[in-house]
């Protein structure tokens, strides 16, 4: 089994685990999406830890960009028709394995990286086939704080949540 301290990247997708799924169109061309604001303190949190966050995504979309900008992520990727193709060149430009990965996804395109990742996870709600797959099968919905749970148990099994909450006090 890996071990939570070997974990340098999480890639999580996006629609089904940062949101709950929903795509709402308002009009022609806005697109509106629900971001949980305790998903970004995790992201916030697993940067201060020195983790890289990965978004990788299937869609494309200016709020994700948006988002991914306040959280100060970089490594985002939309439009991944092959999210295991994209996920071997990002780890590969990052001097990372796949064994050195968290991966978390909620359906079927997130199931080849999820079965090369040293760990992966899914939110409460994602499909039977990836929650299957899941090495951690988590508490929470997609777009309800999965991607913060996340991250508190990386934290937590890496030992370094106690300082985290110090850091707060």
């Amino acid at each position: 089994m890996i071990n939570a301290r070997d974990i340098r990247v999480i890639v999580s997708d996006v629609d089904g685990v940062w949101t709950d799924g929903k795509i709402i169109y308002a009009g022609d061309r806005s697109e509106v999406k629900e971001f949980n604001v305790r998903d970004g303190l995790g992201a916030k949190l697993a940067q201060r830890a020195g983790i890289v966050i990965v978004v990788l995504t299937s869609r494309s979309s200016p709020a994700l960009e948006r988002r991914a900008k306040e959280l100060g992520i970089t490594e985002l990727h939309q439009g991944a028709a092959n999210k295991l193709t994209v996920c071997e060149e990002i780890l590969q430009r990052l001097s990372v394995s796949f064994e050195q990965i968290l991966y978390i996804g909620d359906d079927l395109p997130d199931l080849a990286p999820m079965l090369r990742a040293g760990l992966s996870a899914a939110p409460a709600d994602a499909s039977p086939e990836v929650l299957r797959a899941a090495t951690w099968k988590l508490n929470a919905r997609g777009g309800r704080g999965a991607f913060r749970e996340l991250v508190e148990r990386l934290l937590k099994e890496r030992g370094e949540w106690e300082g985290v909450v110090k850091g707060f006090e």
